[in-house]
């Protein structure tokens, strides 16, 4: 049974990154590949950006079943808060056309993310339905985990782009910018 002040951290971290996946939407520069992939499947069915990311959080986290995954209680309020703060925070959030607002609008974002991680991550109540997948798939092929966490990101930017979700620069600002900004925050 998790403390109080852990879950707190835990609850707040995923506010935060669901806050800032909003703030990346609201960028109109491109978006995190998971995010792209969410668009993609809000093309396709209508459905919000945060509905699209829970039906996505639940796909994966079945993944986990013949890789002999466990979710915690942090795995399951992975899925349900960033998907809720997604959808609540997103109309709050300024739309950019402009690049140069937009790309500051998506470091700001990234910011985000990167502390709502390293906060969540240090609450250590069950990894996220990606990451716990990443880590299966490394288990069981034996492959380098950049190598299975590469495969898996371009997989679903692929399709998210297929779909019709947002690819740009702020997509490319994401996958450079959100591992330093973890470190940071996590050091």
């Amino acid at each position: 049974k998790p403390r109080f002040i852990t879950l707190f951290f835990l609850v707040l971290g995923l506010w935060i990154f669901g806050t800032g996946e909003a703030i990346l939407i609201g960028a109109g520069i491109g978006v995190s590949p998971w995010t792209v992939l969410a668009q993609g499947i809000t093309e396709q069915t209508g459905f919000t950006v945060g509905i699209s990311t829970f039906i996505v959080g639940v796909l994966v986290l079945l993944f986990w079943i013949p890789l002999k995954e466990r979710p915690g209680i942090g795995t399951i309020l992975n899925i349900i808060l960033i998907s809720m703060a997604i959808d609540v925070m997103e109309p709050f959030i300024p739309k950019q056309t402009e690049t140069t607002l937009g790309m500051l609008q998506a470091a700001i974002g990234i910011i985000f993310v990167g502390i709502g991680s390293a906060l969540y991550l240090t609450a250590n109540l069950g990894p996220g339905p990606r990451d716990g997948w990443m880590t299966g798939l490394q288990q069981k092929t034996g492959w380098p985990i950049s190598r299975v966490r590469i495969s898996i990101e371009i997989t679903v930017l692929i399709l998210g782009m297929a779909l019709g979700g947002t690819f740009g620069r702020g997509t490319i600002m994401f996958a450079i910018g959100v591992g330093p900004v973890v470190a940071m925050c996590l050091g």
